[in-house]
């Protein structure tokens, strides 16, 4: 069995899938696992795969990290954005945090992109999962395989599926806030402004946590 299973969901990813997956050769010739589930991309991304598997399932990240997930040989699950990267030894760090006791946890996150502002909204976010328990999908989520399949793995929702997995998770253990850092493309920042997007997410998240569903709230985010 292997240690670290890695799932990267993607949808019309071409432009930067080849650089992602390169980033996560080291982690595979160290034994890790690395699986890419494709959500029906039109250019032509699951071609440019190069991972232990290539899966295609319905469109949704719920629904392709939980279609990873169910064929991973991983004894940890890790799931990773196309759009992030993680730091060189993250297997050896979610590894210590596994053998500590941690049953699942998360990665401060360092958002890369020209506003200064970023740095700030990082900060926050990394301080905000500290203080709350609560994981957002750009921090690289990580879980013993045994306890995401005991909690019922991602709830296939269009939204927040990541805010609803950690609340699962949270209810059995708190997670590792591990220091080190992924990287993350600032892109939906910059395109929608730094700021619209800062009160976006706020918004959306507190209409979620007052009941509000996923799929009103992907048409408010959309």
């Amino acid at each position: 069995m292997k240690r670290l299973s890695i799932v990267v969901p993607v949808l019309n990813e071409a432009a930067q899938i080849g650089a992602a997956l390169a980033a996560l050769a080291p982690l595979r010739a160290r034994g890790h696992e690395v699986i890419v589930v494709d959500g029906g991309s039109s250019d032509g991304t699951a071609a440019l795969c190069r991972a232990d598997a290539v899966l295609h399932s319905a469109r949704g990240r719920a629904r392709q990290m939980n279609a990873g997930a169910a064929q991973a040989q991983g004894e940890v699950l890790l799931f990773l954005h196309a759009d992030t990267t993680l730091p060189a030894a993250a297997d050896a760090a979610v590894l210590r945090a596994v053998q500590a006791g941690a049953v699942w946890g998360r990665f401060d996150v360092h958002i890369d992109g020209r506003p200064a502002m970023l740095r700030v909204v990082a900060a926050l976010m990394n301080l905000r999962s500290r203080l709350t328990g609560i994981a957002t999908g750009d921090q690289a989520i990580f879980v013993r395989r045994a306890l995401f399949e005991q909690v019922g793995g991602y709830a296939e929702m269009p939204l927040m599926e990541d805010i609803e997995l950690s609340r699962r998770l949270r209810a059995i253990g708190p997670p590792a806030c591990l220091s080190e850092r992924v990287t993350t493309s600032g892109r939906r920042w910059e395109n929608r402004g730094v700021w619209r997007t800062i009160v976006l997410m706020w918004r959306l998240r507190w209409r979620y946590w007052r009941g509000e569903s996923a799929e009103v709230l992907a048409q408010a985010y959309r």
